[in-house]
């Protein structure tokens, strides 16, 4: 405190020639001028918005969901509670997301992105461009009958071209689709894991030891057998092969 309070002393002195200034920020509510000024207002509150609710839209059109509820699904059937713990889970599987989207960014990139920066496309054509390869990868892992049922709820007419699907429907079908994908993934984790519950069950009621816990027993057991069988190794490169 001794030392701060004689720093702020020594800042102050005329002959240092140093000035404190902070900034002021004004903040006022006018009536607009015309027209092009409150459009610019609702231009700049759109892309608040939008920019607010981004990383939830990247995260719904990728492989994120695929991955985080195999994640979790795997951990339960594990029964190690909260290890891995949610952040190491998460951070693997936006990883895992940049790696298997990788292409689709960069296509977005130079077909997009890239182009507009340089002045070559507008605003319409930018979106366009950018949102094409990722209803291609949407479309790839979604599955008709929850394609069918989502236009079916938004009571659109049949469409004969994938142009013709809006993207406001493909993405709550794909999304859909990635659930029902990763919980057969979890089924299939599930399965070697309950085999071995039942076994050290059966084997510690027949031997009469009622009051342990069978949890205490096979959790070890599960853990070796996950790490015998490389399962990390095994369950991300089914998971990265099963989106190409």
């Amino acid at each position: 405190m001794r030392l701060l309070k004689w720093l702020l002393i020594f800042l102050s002195l005329p002959h240092v020639g140093l000035a404190l200034t902070l900034p002021s920020v004004r903040l006022s509510l006018e009536a607009a001028q015309g027209p092009e000024q409150m459009a610019t207002v609702l231009q700049i509150l759109l892309l608040l918005t939008i920019l607010s609710v981004a990383p939830s839209l990247l995260l719904m059109v990728t492989s994120f969901t695929r991955l985080a509820v195999v994640f979790s699904l795997l951990r339960h059937a594990l029964g190690t509670q909260q290890t891995p713990p949610t952040q190491v889970l998460v951070a693997l599987a936006l990883f895992l997301t940049f790696f298997i989207m990788a292409p689709v960014f960069k296509e977005a990139y130079e077909n997009g992105v890239s182009p507009y920066l340089a002045g070559e496309i507008g605003d319409e054509e930018l979106f366009r461009s950018a949102l094409k390869p990722f209803r291609e990868f949407m479309f790839k892992n979604t599955r008709e009958k929850d394609l069918a049922l989502m236009i079916g709820l938004a009571g659109e007419k049949r469409p004969e071209t994938k142009e013709d699907v809006s993207t406001l429907t493909l993405i709550p079908a794909f999304m859909i689709s990635e659930l029902r994908s990763a919980f057969e993934i979890g089924f299939l984790l599930y399965i070697p894991f309950l085999i071995i519950d039942m076994v050290v069950a059966s084997v510690l009621l027949s031997m009469g030891m009622m009051m342990l816990p069978p949890v205490m027993v096979s959790l070890p057991l599960k853990i070796l057998l996950f790490v015998l069988v490389d399962g990390w190794n095994l369950l991300i490169g089914s998971l990265v092969r099963s989106f190409f």
